[in-house]
């Protein structure tokens, strides 16, 4: 069954069609119908393209990649004679997958426990527990469970002492929280779920940096928002470009503008304040409401301990524009499943009453645990977690450059990865060689809206330093694999698709 909340338009169609690069040299002697089911059939299988995505009728996709109707039609017969495409008379036609077949391939969705010894995982970017604190944590935890066991235990809003946890340290970095100002969800996605539901609509503009966190904008799509990239100025390193948001803001006038201001996933960029000043005040002038993620923003593995960080964007926000989401899951451990949005206390009491139709509250005890983490353990175990992420970041900085030197990247002030420039070679075609070899691997095209950043990859810091070397041998046997029928040169890239 088709899945109406997500339609494909014929531009953003072609878009992604453009990125699809089919790995076999001899894609440009197919025929034009078997190249564009090709193409189709990758993209699904990527998981760019969802599955149960209405795709545009084959008059307006003809129109839209500038061939026959016919060829578009016999690339649709094709994909559903293969069980790629579903169709209905009068209802259209929406991507499946064959009977039988894998799900979508994602580098982001962690290794089953049963795999890893044989993968490795350059995907998922999430570090392990942080110990002995969190089985600590655990037990002091369940010593206090029976206190809360004796009622029903759905705290819409989340359990008091944890409330009280966040928005204390809020406080402590700066932005003085109340408890009545926060509320705990089931991780940070249900953070921006919820957020999303409340305050966009099908068809409302999203504002997104380019790159940004791919599955936030993936549930973006999902929700019918039309995405408005705004790409990173590189001058020095990553930064925002303030007067492309100007213009996005002041043209566009985007409902929301989705923003990753603290070592920003994927590059890792640190937004100074001034920058986070001028953002709000077009996003004022523009009636745009300022969704930020702060799932990062205890990870300043590079930034020296008497260097103070810029203040949290809500901080400086004197109109109450800001919505700020928060994660437990990157710096303590994503197995919890915290997370929270910290926002005025009228939007947090309607959050809180909108969400008993989903998921009702977060499991107790998980969120017992995040707030003995919270607590006098904070400083130690984020001085555990930073050193990791620092090794990692330095073993990377050594080898990569060793193994892969026509590759680029900028070593970010922290994040959980690198954001890498593979120098021509696809992105996508790197991900499809590594789940060959058992690399799992995060192509540049998923951090992108309409698969932007086909030559880039992210690699997380998180997988142990001493393994790093070993890693990047494979990832540069990979590059080589995949650099013949992946590297384009500027005026090749430049071409409309040919199918």
């Amino acid at each position: 069954m088709a899945d109406w909340h997500t339609t494909v338009t014929p531009p953003a169609l072609a878009r992604l069609l453009a990125t699809a690069r089919l790995p076999e040299s001899a894609a440009t002697r197919r025929p034009a119908y078997r190249s564009l089911a090709a193409r189709i059939r990758l993209l699904v299988t990527e998981g760019r393209l969802p599955v149960g995505a209405r795709l545009p009728a084959e008059r307006e996709l003809a129109s839209a990649l500038e061939l026959s109707r016919t060829t578009v039609a016999t690339a649709y017969e094709t994909l559903r004679d293969e069980g790629y495409l579903h169709s209905r008379r009068g209802a259209g036609s929406w991507t499946a997958l064959p009977e039988g077949a894998p799900p979508p391939g994602d580098a982001l969705h962690p290794v089953p426990p049963d795999e890893q010894d044989r993968t490795l995982d350059l995907g998922v970017a999430a570090l392990p527990a942080p110990q002995p604190w969190l089985g600590a944590a655990a037990a002091r935890a369940v010593e206090q469970l029976p206190y809360y066991a004796s009622g029903h235990g759905h705290y819409p809003t989340g359990v008091p002492v944890l409330r009280e946890a966040v928005a204390r340290r809020y406080t402590e970095r700066g932005l003085p929280t109340t408890p009545d100002q926060v509320l705990v969800t089931t991780g940070a996605m249900g953070a921006l779920h919820l957020v999303q539901r409340a305050l966009v609509g099908r068809g409302d503009r999203v504002a997104v940096e380019a790159p940004s966190y791919a599955h936030t904008l993936q549930a973006l799509r999902l929700t019918g928002a039309r995405l408005v990239p705004v790409p990173y100025a590189w001058a020095a390193g990553p930064r925002w470009d303030e007067e492309e948001w100007q213009r996005v803001l002041r043209g566009a006038a985007p409902k929301l503008a989705y923003v990753i201001p603290d070592f920003h996933n994927p590059t890792g960029a640190l937004i100074d304040e001034e920058q986070r000043r001028e953002l709000l005040a077009a996003a004022r002038a523009a009636g745009t409401v300022v969704l930020v993620d702060e799932t990062t923003a205890e990870l300043g593995w590079g930034v020296a301990e008497s260097t103070p960080l810029p203040r949290p964007v809500a901080a400086l926000d004197r109109s109450a524009q800001v919505v700020t989401v928060g994660s437990a899951g990157k710096l303590l451990w994503g197995g919890l499943r915290i997370g929270w949005v910290r926002a005025a206390p009228a939007l947090v009491r309607r959050l809180a009453s909108e969400r008993v139709y989903s998921d009702v509250g977060t499991p107790v005890l998980d969120q017992l645990i995040a707030a003995e983490l919270l607590g006098e353990p904070l400083p130690a175990v984020r001085a555990h977690q930073l050193a990791r992420l620092r090794a990692t970041a330095h073993a990377f900085a050594t080898a990569l450059p060793a193994h892969l030197p026509d590759w680029g990247f900028h070593l970010p002030p922290g994040g959980l990865a690198l954001w890498v420039s593979t120098a021509g070679v696809s992105g996508a075609a790197l991900a499809l060689a590594g789940e060959r070899d058992g690399v799992r691997i995060a192509s540049g095209n998923r951090f992108g809206s309409d698969g932007a950043f086909e030559h880039h990859i992210r690699i997380p810091l998180t997988v142990p330093a001493a393994t790093v070397p070993a890693a990047v041998e494979r990832l540069a046997g990979l590059a080589a694999r995949a650099a013949a029928g992946s590297r384009l040169g500027p005026a090749e890239e430049a071409q409309p698709l040919a199918v």
